[in-house]
């Protein structure tokens, strides 16, 4: 496993979705569409989204 950071390069918005895909080994295209679904479900998924922008380090 790798550490947790945004990638420059493969991201779609904030590269939040790819750097959580790589980090855990699964294809980023699963995590986006996981996080898609989890929309239609009552929660906080756009706040945790945003935070995560703010908190995970870009890579370098």
């Amino acid at each position: 496993m790798t550490t947790l950071s945004r990638p420059r390069r493969g991201k779609v918005i904030a590269g939040v979705c790819a750097g959580l895909a790589r980090r855990f080994g699964l294809p980023p295209f699963l995590v986006r569409l996981a996080f898609v679904l989890s929309l239609f479900l009552p929660g906080p998924q756009v706040i945790i989204y945003v935070a995560l922008w703010l908190i995970m380090p870009q890579d370098r």
